[in-house]
Parts: structure tokens; sequence; C-alpha cells
């Protein structure tokens, strides 16, 4: 069916060939070569779930949970299976996601694509430490299992592949035992960059979740200030009686939307600065215990808020660059921005663990911003710079969040790309699975 897609962003709007299969044989069936490409809840931001003119294989009707293992906690489930399902199934019964983003909104074949992280990747890894193997539809038809011992190659390069190697077809992964669904927290005020880069620091060894809010219209001495909120889950004992009669409480679908594309006219210094001093008047007043809920997906208790941004959309530039001479890049390029006139809505800034087995996968030892820009002349010309910068000081972007990163620098970015591409030739050398990404970044 031809069919109107979108990232995230909302940037792009295309014509794709979409289907929805609901069985691993009808997805077999679906392979085109022209052009195929796995797609799930469309959280990427980018193109990376966009393949205009082509085929798209919508797998949110593979949907189904297919075994759960209680004393492990290990849970087999097909590639459509999102993270709010999970949550909201196992979540009552003790489990969480090992690794989330910040959205649940996404599926178990995404979160692969895109090797996912959160709030505790220096603790605990991306998504590829909680996944035992999957299942994946190859370009001759065949389904094979990918683990680490098992198609090991297909199996580390499909994390953080964007969907250019196969389709997932279901995954094993291993999900978090808890005794609550709620967080103990702390809210640390901040008030330039270096305190908040030390603060960081010295929470990395005794919180394993950490995130700092950046306020993205300081300036000068108080480039960096912001709130960074630490935190790990609570037990039983750490619940007050108010949570602790339904410890493994999981909320039901947000009552709240944003109902149509807001004016342009909305974003503007002023409603950008208010809406600042809200969020930071929130985090600062933050209770002691919150729900795991709010604590990761706070953006998700507003359904379709990135209509918010207009007709136009935005973009989520994210990037990390290294520890080493961190402090310096992080400074210029947030002076980069300030001095660009373009106006960040939000900044977003964690630290990272080492890179994994993965050799697209994003997260590397380092300071990484997420920084959300709504699209207006000019935006795309300062990306570039920032392409460069992050490039020069050793860093990378993430695909996930990608829109207007071009080849070259993709390369530059991304050492163990020709380890990539290799396992891209031998499992799909006529380059049947493809995407709007993959081909903008020469990659498929």
């Amino acid at each position: 069916m031809k069919t109107t897609l979108q990232g995230w962003g909302a940037q792009r709007r295309v014509e794709c060939d979409v289907h929805s299969p609901q069985t691993t044989t009808e997805v077999t069936a679906l392979l085109d070569a022209a052009g195929t490409l796995a797609r799930g809840l469309g959280r990427s931001y980018g193109d990376a779930a966009l393949n205009e003119h082509r085929r798209v294989v919508s797998m949110t009707r593979l949907d189904r949970y297919l075994a759960f293992d209680e004393a492990t906690g290990v849970l087999r489930a097909e590639a459509g299976v999102s993270l709010e399902q999970v949550l909201r199934d196992f979540g009552p019964r003790g489990f969480l996601p090992a690794v989330t983003p910040g959205t649940k909104f996404v599926t178990l074949g995404g979160c692969i694509a895109n090797d996912v992280h959160g709030k505790a990747h220096h603790a605990q890894g991306s998504f590829l430490s909680s996944v035992d193997s999957f299942r994946v539809v190859t370009a001759t038809g065949a389904t094979v299992t990918a683990s680490r011992t098992e198609n090991a190659d297909l199996f580390f390069a499909s994390f953080g592949g964007m969907g250019l190697l196969g389709i997932i077809t279901d995954v094993t992964l291993k999900l978090r035992r808890v005794e609550t669904t709620y967080f103990r927290q702390q809210a640390i005020v901040v008030g330039d960059l270096d305190a908040m880069l030390d603060a960081l620091a010295e929470h990395d060894a005794t919180s394993p979740y950490s995130v700092a809010y950046v306020d993205p219209l300081a300036t000068g001495r108080s480039l960096g200030k912001g709130v960074l909120t630490v935190g790990d889950h609570a037990s039983l004992a750490d619940l007050p009686k108010a949570f602790a009669t339904h410890p493994l409480h999981v909320a039901g679908p947000s009552r709240l939307g944003v109902p149509f594309e807001l004016p342009e006219l909305t974003l503007n210094p002023l409603t950008i600065r208010v809406v600042n001093q809200v969020i930071q008047a929130v985090l600062r007043g933050a209770k002691p215990v919150s729900h795991a809920e709010s604590f990761f997906y706070p953006l998700d208790a507003i359904g379709d808020w990135n209509r918010g941004y207009g007709k136009r959309g935005f973009i989520q530039y994210q990037f990390v660059v290294p520890l080493d001479g961190g402090r310096q890049t992080l400074r210029a390029l947030l002076e980069a921005i300030v001095s660009s006139g373009q106006l960040p809505f939000l900044n977003i800034l964690k630290r990272m663990g080492p890179s994994n087995e993965a050799p697209l996968s994003f997260p590397m030892k380092g300071y990484t911003f997420a920084i959300d820009f709504p699209v207006r002349d000019g935006l795309v010309a300062l990306t570039r710079r920032l392409d460069a910068m992050v490039a020069d000081a050793g860093g990378r972007t993430y695909l996930g969040k990608d829109s207007w990163l071009d080849a070259a620098t993709f390369r530059r970015m991304y050492a163990r790309l020709p380890e990539w591409l290799a396992v891209k030739r031998r499992w799909d050398p006529h380059g049947l699975f493809t995407s709007d990404l993959g081909r903008r970044l020469d990659i498929g």
C-alpha cells in the first residue's frame, strides 16, 4: 500500500510501499529486489526508517510473546513487541527492560537496529548487553539464528546496523528483576559546564543512572549550567506508604497529547525560555522517589509531542566525544551553537561507558549530548559545522537520530565501518536491504 511516512522529527515526508505481515513466512514473501526495509514504531528521528518509493515492512503486527522463564527473566518475543508492552505486561510481575532508551514506544527489533542506550550506559552498556540471540530473515529468504556463538558476525553487526542486514523476526533477551517499579532519585543543581562534568564523574561510581539537563539558553560563565538527576531502582524499604501498597504499579496510557502541528511562531525565544524555566523548576523540585516511567520516559507522558515543533519538524542532534579533551570540545560545540543564532529547545548530557563489539554501535567512552533544534533556515549549515568539529575530536553522531550527516564525514566518525561493510557483503551482497539513510551514507 502506498503510504506517506516520516521520521519522528518530521523533517521529511516520503511515499513508501508499506506492508504489515503477521508471520515470518509473510515477511519472507515481501522481500523485494528493488529495496526492502523493516520498520517498527517510527521513533528514529531522521530517515533511518524511510525507504522512498520502495518497500517498507512494518513489523508492528509481529507482536507476540513466544516464551518466558520466570526464574531467569529471559523473554523470547517477536520483533514487533514494544518496550511499552514489556513494561505493561511484565512490570506487575517484577520485571523491567534491562536497557531502555528515553521512550518506551520502540520495538525490540528497532532497539537492536539502533543499539539503543539509556541513562545507565556507563554502568550497564547498550541494548546489546541484554540480548542473547535473535532470528533474522536474510537476503536469500532464509531465516537464521544469530548470537555470540552462532553467526556472530551478523549478530554484532546488526546492533547499530540500522536494519540494513536483514529483517529481525524474534528476539531472546534478559529482563531485569525488580522489587518495585519506582526509582530513588536526587536532583543536583549545577552552575556551569566544568561543575556539571565534575558532578557527572563524581556520581558515576555511586549511581548507575544519571542524566543532566543543560540550560540551552545559558551563555558566558553560566554556559553548561543545569540540573543533574541521579538515581537507582527503589527497593520495597525505600517506598513511602503511598507507593508501598502497589509497589509494582504500572501507569495506563497517557491522556495528554498534542492534537495537531503547532504554528512555527509558537517556538520563539520567549516560549523556549519559559518552557526551560518550567523544566528546571520541575527537575529541581523532584521528589526522592518517582515512578520508573517518569524517570525513564518523561516525554512519553505527552502523546505526539513531536507535533509541538510545527510542520517543518525538528532534529535531535546527538553526538559523543571522548573524555580526553572532552571539556574543551563540549565548550567549543556549545559556543558554536550559541553564536549560530539557532535556538535549541532541549539539551541533555550524559557520560557513556566503553564501546562494545558492534562495529556501528554509537556509544563510546565519553560525553554525549542530545540537542533538539526546531528546523529553521541555516540549521543544516550549523550541523555540518558541528559534524566536522565532532569528527575532528574523534567523536561521532548517532545514526538513530541523524538527519543530514554526509557519507564522507560518516566514514571519518566510524572507524570500524570497513568491518561492517564486509558483513554486509557477506549477508546482503546485492543490497536488498536499503533505506534513505543507507543510500545517503552509501552503506545500503
